[in-house]
């Protein structure tokens, strides 16, 4: 997507509220660095496209994955998933955007019509793991290993 987090939680603009020597202003757009901004974003793109969840889509932050059993039944999907963004003012950049792939990568794993499968270079990364030498090492290698627990 283009510049997805400048979209205004029109409710919350008061909230972002700071005073200078000049007088006071707010962000008509989510601002950078706020702790909550990918909270509020993954809650706005669940919100606006609740109707397709699950349904014929995934969504993580500005990652949309749109599944179908068909060619025509995905055109449509594309169609209905496009028609929201717009009217919510998100657009698309199709520049990093894919269609109508048969196997693809997504948040580390790989997915096709013969299901979900860890990505083989995770698989790799944990043959290569060196031994964990403290805390944050272990804790690292715990974290990735819970991510990855269905599939072991």
């Amino acid at each position: 997507m283009c510049k997805p987090y400048n979209f205004s939680p029109t409710h919350s603009i008061h909230k972002t509220a700071f005073r200078t020597w000049y007088g006071s202003y707010e962000y008509l757009v989510m601002p950078f660095g706020l702790t909550n901004a990918p909270a509020t974003f993954q809650a706005k793109m669940n919100h606006i496209l609740r109707p397709l969840l699950d349904k014929c889509m995934v969504v993580y932050l500005d990652d949309i994955l749109i599944y179908s059993r068909d060619m025509k039944q995905h055109v449509e999907y594309l169609r209905h998933v496009f028609e929201i963004l717009r009217r919510e003012r998100f657009y698309v950049k199709l520049s990093k955007s894919d269609f109508a792939l048969e196997k693809l990568q997504f948040l580390g794993h790989m997915a096709s019509a013969q299901g979900v499968h860890v990505d083989p270079k995770k698989i790799e990364a944990v043959r290569t793991w060196k031994t964990p030498e403290n805390v944050k090492d272990l804790q690292q290698f715990l974290g990735f290993a819970n991510y990855y627990n269905r599939f072991v």
